[in-house]
């Protein structure tokens, strides 16, 4: 027989079907033993009061994973609102110890730590799970969305021979003798894609070597990356973004209601213009790095929680950071040029976006790295781009975990991570 889903289960009443998954929780009620089975779209009831049937599923593990075959029968208060009465059982794969996590409720008591160490199973859980959904819907609508504005996807190195964003928080490797160094970003790559088809975006992994340990900060993360030519200022980047958001809480809202619902997390509202501020606006506002090029992790949240009061909004775009906390392909204001054309998007007291306008000519990239005594040898490569003519462009690169993390309203971006590399962590 076929296997029936057990999301189809409910469409088969009166019907025999055989599902197949993992046994997530057993319990009996007098001579009737229920059992829950659970495949990749849900779970599904099924019952049986044959005593043999009932010391096999009472005998069975949880994750043991087996093949049931049965009548479906309504039952209001089983899920979808009908069950399974058992015909036949096969065990396809025996679990013999205890889970080191268990996962058949809401919650995990465990704690993250011990969720990580045995996260081949907690990422069962149904929370976890829901999690995970969510983020893929958050990577495939940034897709869905650039492709539909005459974006194109591309896959940009991983080796690279300098480091994007500057400064030492590279991972240096050996790549046959040589140092290479893992990318920081695709930012130097998706510059000169520019020069190719205008407009690109990609979703890959990328590298920090920063000696963090906070809530917020992996070593390996995925970035979900754009840039755009032919643009006025950052504005027009922003202008993008802010509809890419737009479009993310509807497909949020369209395809992800139950998981939300699983993790007690609010669906996102976005505005159709984000509120813009300068950095220095934000800070009077907040009273604090008043005069400082950027804003510390506190005054994020500050900054975060100021914008929900003043304008509604549990998002903000912070524009005009100081040159020296942004990285060198960055451009200046003209009207104030110890200024950035950059902006950062915050969302529920967390950065989640950096983005800005690009230098485009020759001889700006040349006056900068000359007057930050960096060696242009080193980003050869990369120069030559703008030495046979590139438009005004610019783009954002934004954390798929940092971003998930916020919109399910989760403590740590670990969470949001399904394996994370922190400084401690490199297994599993």
């Amino acid at each position: 027989m076929p296997r029936t889903l057990s999301r189809e289960v409910a469409e088969c009443i009166g019907e025999s079907v055989t599902i197949k998954g993992w046994l997530h929780n057993v319990r009996s009620l007098g001579g009737v033993v229920f059992a829950l089975v659970r495949d990749r779209t849900g779970l599904a009831q099924t019952v049986t009061e044959d005593a043999a049937d009932a010391d096999l599923l009472r005998g069975l593990g949880s994750e043991s994973v087996v093949s049931i075959s049965g009548r479906v029968a309504r039952e209001p208060r089983a899920p979808g609102g009908v069950e399974v009465r058992i015909g036949r059982i096969e065990v396809i794969s025996r679990v013999e110890d205890a889970l080191p996590v268990q996962i058949n409720k809401a919650s995990i008591s465990a704690g993250l730590e011990t969720q990580l160490s045995h996260r081949a199973v907690s990422l069962r859980s149904p929370r976890a799970r829901a999690i995970f959904r969510v983020q893929h819907e958050v990577a495939m609508s940034f897709a869905e969305f650039l492709a539909g504005q005459g974006f194109v996807r591309i896959h940009t190195p991983k080796l690279v021979p300098a480091a994007a964003e500057g400064g030492a928080d590279v991972f240096e490797v050996d790549y046959f003798g040589r140092p290479v160094y893992l990318a920081q970003s695709p930012q130097l790559y998706k510059q000169m894609l520019v020069g190719v088809h205008e407009r690109v975006f990609e979703i890959a992994p990328a590298y920090r070597a920063e000696k963090h340990d906070t809530a917020r900060h992996t070593n390996e993360f995925t970035s979900l990356d754009l840039e755009m030519g032919f643009i006025e200022s950052h504005e027009d980047v922003m202008d993008v973004e802010n509809a890419w958001l737009c479009h993310l809480a509807e497909t949020l809202r369209e395809r992800c209601e139950e998981e939300f619902g699983v993790l007690g997390a609010r669906l996102p509202e976005v505005q159709e213009r984000i509120p813009r501020v300068r950095l220095s606006e934000a800070q009077n506002a907040i009273a604090r790095c008043e005069g400082q090029p950027d804003l510390d992790p506190e005054g994020e949240r500050l900054a975060s929680a100021w914008a929900h009061d003043e304008f509604g909004c549990e998002w903000l775009f912070v524009t005009h950071y100081g040159v020296e906390k942004r990285p060198f392909y960055t451009m200046p204001d003209p009207s104030a040029p110890h200024l950035t054309r950059s902006f950062d998007l915050l969302f529920r007291g967390w950065e989640i976006t950096t983005g800005g306008q690009r230098l485009h000519r020759i001889e700006d990239y040349e006056a900068k790295l000359r007057a930050i005594g960096v060696d242009q040898d080193g980003y050869d490569f990369y120069l030559s781009t703008f030495r046979y003519g590139m438009p005004p462009h610019g783009g954002l690169g934004a954390g798929l975990e940092r971003l998930t993390a916020r919109l399910l309203e989760l403590r740590n971006v670990r969470e949001a991570n399904l394996f994370p590399r922190d400084r401690t962590r490199v297994s599993p």
